[in-house]
């Protein structure tokens, strides 16, 4: 491969690439002729995808909790196709379980595949692209990382930690021409409900009657979520092309349902309190004066 032909397509770094929105956006952007580096734990599970599409897919296996190789990944992308266009940190899975379930190493568990994982992947890409002054990064997030409810408290927790890394995130490189666009998925139809994927601690009997329920619709949504995952990176891909993208994209009529319920909410609540939250500020002291 000549250089030229090296840097003459968009090419994507996917995390977690061979199952769910990863597989949906790697072959995308594979079938627009564009290339994809992708990584899974098990990189024989890009077989059939690396038989289609030969050289313009570079498989990788990497688990995204080993911080300290994301480096070597973007690494070998940059050697193969001499750049990255396009940082999507998909890879990842859900845990049920209420917070006195959850052990500190499962609840760690979801903040390094969430939050450390995909911190160590664009700490690495991003002195390559704040050199070439263009590039994208996408957070693949949930509709999980703006709200919460009993039995997903540690799946969330990665998925905040996330959003507000990412916000920050945002700003900061704004100015060298790199855009961040925070995903924010309903259900969908991939893997991420199935028993074998959708981690479970054991049910402590006293939360029964509080997490039963979310517990039996977390398994019993495996396979019927209205998500279509080839759809959705459709609404990804045009959405980093729009001029006016945001920085936060539900993704899933649910996702737009929910969170609009949530936001709605919180600012009715910021409205009604307001006057006592304003009385815990010094009488006649000036207003904050800040950079942001």
């Amino acid at each position: 491969m000549t250089n030229s032909e090296k840097t003459s397509e968009k090419t994507w770094l996917i995390t977690g690439a061979s199952s769910g929105l990863g597989l949906a956006l790697a072959e995308s952007a594979l079938r627009a002729g564009e290339r994809v580096v992708g990584t899974a734990r098990r990189a024989g599970r890009f077989d059939a995808l690396q038989a289609r599409y030969g050289d313009r897919l570079l498989a990788v296996e990497h688990d995204v909790r080993d911080t300290d190789a994301a480096a070597a990944v973007v690494q070998r992308a940059l050697d193969e196709f001499g750049l990255v266009d396009v940082l999507v940190n998909n890879a990842g899975a859900g845990q049920v379980g209420a917070a006195e379930e959850i052990s500190d190493d499962r609840l760690r568990d979801m903040l390094d595949q969430h939050l450390f994982g995909p911190a160590a992947y664009v700490r690495a890409v991003l002195p390559h692209l704040r050199e070439r002054g263009s590039g994208a990064i996408v957070q693949m997030s949930s509709q999980g990382g703006r709200m919460s409810f009993p039995a997903v408290g540690s799946y969330s927790a990665g998925k905040f930690a996330l959003e507000g890394w990412s916000e920050a995130l945002a700003g900061e490189v704004a100015p060298f021409g790199i855009r961040v666009l925070i995903v924010e998925p309903s259900r969908f139809r991939t893997a991420f409900n199935a028993p074998q994927v959708l981690a479970t601690a054991a049910q402590d009997p006293s939360y029964a009657a509080v997490t039963g329920a979310v517990r039996a619709n977390m398994a019993d949504a495996d396979g019927i979520q209205e998500g279509d995952p080839e759809r959705g990176a459709a609404v990804i891909r045009d959405v980093l092309g729009a001029f006016d993208a945001p920085l936060r994209l539900p993704l899933g009529a649910e996702a737009v349902r929910n969170l609009r319920r949530v936001y709605t909410e919180a600012l009715d609540d910021v409205e009604k309190w307001a006057g006592a939250s304003e009385s815990a500020d010094f009488p006649g002291v000036p207003a904050a004066v800040r950079a942001f």
